[in-house]
């Protein structure tokens, strides 16, 4: 396939890519403000060709977020709530396991599993929401806390990070979700993440768990006060962790939501930037085999544009979504599996349902 390049500028670029030769974070800026956006989505799109063909991979999951009170005070969140505060909850085993019985279908192969914060219960607690699902649902992977709330058991425990992960383990845990992550660096974090963990803390987290044997998830929410440069960084970090470990097997970059529902349509990313953002990450994590187009917060209509600008996974049913919806997603809380394969089909491309761990359930031709 012939690559039509508008922009001179690109050919360099392209040639790196082609000769397997990894882009900098100067080419990354390139890419962010080169006028000709169909350019960066074809050397993307080639790359995602050649590491996954046309398939797009999604699952039938169900999020679940036990608690909702943190201690945390993150200037995005809309979820949290403080102990005693209007709409605060935390499950007990009963409200858990009444919760999954009412959104459950034979199909699910995953929970999804984040939450606040929340010093009111023990360590034990954590432990246990993932012993009961495990008890009740065996055959259901579990993709739970986020690499900020591992160091946050550690702090609440007493115990290494290290030691946290082992006691989960035990519990029945098989992955973590790539929550927490926001941007990794210490500027964006000290203004929008001041009570969460450190970008060093968040990247030993998870190669801590990938020494465990465990492979797990990253994400880059973007769209308010980070540059385009930390953007970058953010995916050479993570890179230079994968180049460790090899254990993340997807990035998804989360197009920040507005506070409020009725916020302005200013405050969402733009359109241009969801489908550059999805792009260039495809570009610059050469050693990450997939790119989720997260289609609750880009909508289901951008999401079959991100198939061809990059995107290998489309993510999944989700039952019923609410941290984005919390601040403002305008997209459905669910999907079911008929409209995700119709999604890919529609778009040109061959579903494939999967497991959390990439291993092929069925493919839609």
């Amino acid at each position: 396939m012939e690559t039509i390049l508008t922009d001179r500028g690109l050919a360099a670029i392209a040639t790196k890519i082609a000769d397997g030769e990894r882009l900098t974070i100067e080419d990354g800026l390139y890419l962010y403000e080169t006028p000709d956006l169909l350019g960066v989505a074809q050397l993307a799109n080639q790359v995602n060709l050649k590491k996954n063909g046309n398939h797009v991979y999604f699952i039938q999951n169900m999020y679940i977020n036990p608690t909702n009170v943190c201690e945390a005070n993150c200037g995005f969140c809309g979820f949290k709530r403080k102990p005693g505060q209007e709409g605060a909850y935390t499950m007990d085993e009963t409200a858990l396991l009444e919760y999954v019985e009412k959104r459950w279908n034979d199909n699910i192969r995953e929970f999804h599993i984040v939450g606040g914060h929340n010093t009111e219960v023990p360590f034990d607690y954590y432990l246990d929401t993932i012993r009961t699902l495990k008890k009740h649902y065996p055959q259901v992977t579990v993709k739970a806390y986020t690499g900020a709330e591992i160091e946050f058991f550690s702090r609440l425990s007493g115990l290494t990070m290290k030691e946290v992960l082992q006691e989960l383990i035990k519990a029945g845990l098989d992955t973590l979700p790539g929550g927490g992550a926001e941007i990794l660096t210490e500027r964006y974090r000290a203004k929008m993440s001041p009570d969460k963990a450190s970008t060093d803390q968040w990247l030993e987290a998870h190669e801590i768990a990938h020494g465990l044997g465990l492979k797990t998830h990253a994400t880059m929410l973007y769209g308010s006060i980070e540059s385009k440069e930390e953007r970058l960084i953010h995916m050479d970090r993570l890179r230079q962790l994968q180049d460790r470990t090899n254990g993340f097997m997807v990035f998804i970059p989360l197009a920040m939501q507005p506070r409020k529902v009725e916020a302005g349509i200013k405050r969402r990313t733009s359109a241009y930037d969801d489908m550059r953002t999805l792009a260039i990450s495809r570009l610059m994590l050469d050693n990450f085999d997939h790119i989720k187009a997260y289609w609750i917060n880009i909508g289901v209509q951008l999401t079959q544009m991100a198939l061809t600008f990059g995107s290998s996974d489309i993510h999944g049913t989700l039952i019923e979504e609410r941290i984005s919806h919390s601040v403002g997603a305008l997209t459905s809380q669910g999907i079911t599996r008929d409209e995700l394969i119709h999604l890919i089909k529609s778009a040109g491309k061959i579903p494939v349902e999967r497991d959390t761990f990439y291993n092929v359930v069925k493919v839609y031709q």
